[in-house]
């Protein structure tokens, strides 16, 4: 039977909790309710506050004692993390469900980061019609906006948590049955994608598909490559073909889709097998054209649609990124190969595009080649375009031989 694990703050919504665990039972589901509050609970719990806090090395009357808050949300939360990796390992979770306002989201965002990709994980939430990266991250977090407070029951809030239980409860027992089924056994390779080099992509992930592995694709939109680089960092991956690294000009200039100065760091760190490219770097990320800030008067712009507009890097911009991209790469203690594209690095970059600009590019070229002279990575120097179909089936080609290579050595 699918067991969906309750995670909540039975302090200040222990009925709504005793309702919920009612509803999944009435649908089917083991429940294993989690207690991550920290004043006395209104309703039973199979793992109450005193392990839940245990679990985070904290004591749980010093939380009460201290009365801080934050300190309190915080705790609560890695031990409820730890709490739901331990049922996950023993079997007893294949779905979580959590429900409250901004300390409980909080609390359940925070348990359930940890768990793998694919677990469904489902928070009602008060905060879920507004600015939801803090609570989602990386992971497949799943968000229902509450419409009403979490604060006793009523005809709304009835509507709406029986369909988050029916939700967790479908996806439980949707994950039982792929779980029996068995899974895809092909070695996975995960890709980086924007709209200006989807056709690259395409044919590497093609390529990769005739060898025999399941392509992973990101879309470069700084959720994207934190989620890439969370995976690699996570020991599922085979290789990494990074081919659009738009996210760290984004990072460099102020746009709106960074991932963080971390990026393309993760499969250098682990060893994995990763090819690079500097796909869409010749552009920067804003929203709306009037939502571009001031400083950039006077700069190439182009509304790629009513909601994106971009900027074309400079050619002082794109050095920077091309060092930063070779820094990077020496730091990879596994195999790893820089590809260049002379022909350009985007759909704009192209000989009868708005951004093309062979200076810039050569700006970037020169400074990532002199950044990698003498290291062990390799650098593969193409007299194509990023999109020529060539470009990303080489990409995928050096990826393979990378992969192989390393698992015959060991």
């Amino acid at each position: 039977m699918a067991t969906v694990v309750l995670v909540g703050t039975l302090d200040t919504k222990g009925p709504e909790y005793d309702w919920l665990a009612g509803r999944l039972r009435d649908l089917g589901c083991e429940v294993v309710v989690v207690d991550a509050g920290v004043g006395e609970p209104r309703s039973a719990a199979e793992i109450g506050n005193d392990r839940v806090a245990g679990a985070a090395g904290a004591d749980l009357g010093a939380l009460r004692a201290e009365g801080d808050r934050g300190a309190a949300v915080a705790a609560m939360g890695e031990g409820a993390a730890a709490v739901l990796e331990e049922l996950h390992q023993e079997g007893r979770l294949d779905a979580v469900l959590a429900v409250g306002g901004s300390g409980g989201s909080s609390i359940a965002a925070r348990a359930v980061r940890d768990l793998p990709i694919g677990v469904p994980k489902l928070i009602v939430s008060t905060m879920a019609s507004g600015e939801v990266s803090p609570y989602v991250g990386a992971k497949d977090v799943t968000l229902m906006y509450s419409v009403v407070d979490i604060a006793g029951l009523n005809r709304v809030s009835r509507a709406i948590l029986g369909n988050a239980a029916a939700a967790a409860a479908g996806m439980a027992r949707a994950r039982e049955t792929m779980e029996s089924a068995g899974e895809d056994d092909r070695p996975l390779v995960a890709a980086s994608m924007f709209g200006v080099t989807t056709p690259a992509v395409d044919a590497a992930r093609e390529r990769l598909d005739e060898l025999g592995y399941e392509v992973l694709v990101f879309h470069a939109t700084g959720s994207g490559g934190r989620a890439l680089e969370a995976l690699a960092a996570g020991g599922l991956l085979a290789g990494v073909l990074d081919l659009t690294t738009t996210e760290l000009a984004d990072d460099l200039v102020g746009g709106v889709l960074s991932a963080g100065p971390h990026r393309l760091t993760a499969a250098g760190a682990t060893g994995l097998p990763q090819v690079v490219a500097p796909g869409a770097l010749d552009m920067v990320n804003f929203g709306p054209r009037d939502t571009v800030p001031r400083r950039f008067a006077g700069r190439l712009l182009y509304v790629h649609n009513p909601s994106v507009t971009l900027m074309r890097t400079t050619a002082e911009e794109m050095g920077e990124l091309g060092r930063r991209v070779a820094a990077k790469l020496r730091g990879a203690i596994g195999p790893a190969a820089l590809f260049v594209p002379r022909g350009g690095v985007s759909a704009l970059d192209a000989a009868d595009g708005p951004f093309y600009d062979p200076k810039a590019d050569d700006a970037c070229f020169e400074a990532m080649t002199a950044g990698l002279r003498g290291s062990p990575v390799g650098v593969v120097d193409l007299d194509m375009h990023v999109n020529d179909p060539d470009f990303g089936r080489t990409m995928a080609d050096r990826l393979h031989h990378m992969i192989t290579s390393r698992e015959a050595a060991r």
